[in-house]
C-alpha cells in the first residue's frame, strides 16, 4: 500500500504570551507554509499586483484556514502541571507573502490563565496530513 501524507510542510515559531502578572495567557504562533502549499494556496486570488499578495487581499485565506483548524485545537497541545489545558477561540491572525511562502500568524488565548510549576508545549498533526516541525534556529520564545 501507499500512502500520500503529509501534504503540507510547516516550519513552526512559538512563543508563549504572558500577562502582566506573569501567568500564561496565551499561544502566539508564525507558521511558514511550504512552497508547494504556498503556490496553491495562492492561486486564482485577485491582486492589485501579479505576484504580489497583501495583508487585505490573504484575510480570507487566513480566516479559513484558523476556522479549520479550531477543529483540530489548532494542533497545538499544552498541559500544565499534568493536566491539560483548554483554548478559546483564534485571534488576531493573518498571513504574509514573502520570498514565495506564506506565513500565518495567530494567536490562541487560553481559556483561563495560569502560573504552572511545568508547562509543556506540543504542536502536531495526530494524523499526519500536516508536517509540523519546529524552526530549527528560533523554535519558541
Amino acid at each position: 500500500p501507499a500512502f500520500a501524507h503529509p501534504h503540507v510542510y510547516v516550519t513552526v515559531k512559538s512563543e508563549l504570551v504572558y500577562g502582566p502578572d506573569g501567568a500564561v495567557t496565551a499561544v502566539r504562533h508564525a507558521w511558514t507554509f511550504d512552497d508547494l502549499f504556498s503556490t496553491y494556496a495562492t492561486q486564482g486570488l485577485q491582486t492589485k499586483e501579479k505576484g504580489v499578495f497583501t495583508k487585505e487581499e490573504l484575510a480570507p485565506l487566513a480566516e479559513v484556514n484558523v476556522t479549520t483548524m479550531k477543529e483540530y485545537n489548532y494542533f497545538t497541545h499544552v498541559k500544565a502541571d499534568g493536566k491539560k489545558v483548554a483554548f478559546a477561540d483564534a485571534k488576531d491572525y493573518w498571513l504574509e507573502f514573502k520570498d514565495s511562502l506564506l506565513t500565518l500568524y495567530f494567536t490562541i488565548p487560553l481559556q483561563a490563565s495560569l502560573k504552572p510549576k511545568a508547562l509543556e508545549l506540543e504542536v502536531y498533526d495526530a494524523e499526519y496530513f500536516v508536517d509540523l516541525s519546529f524552526d530549527e534556529k528560533e523554535p519558541a520564545k
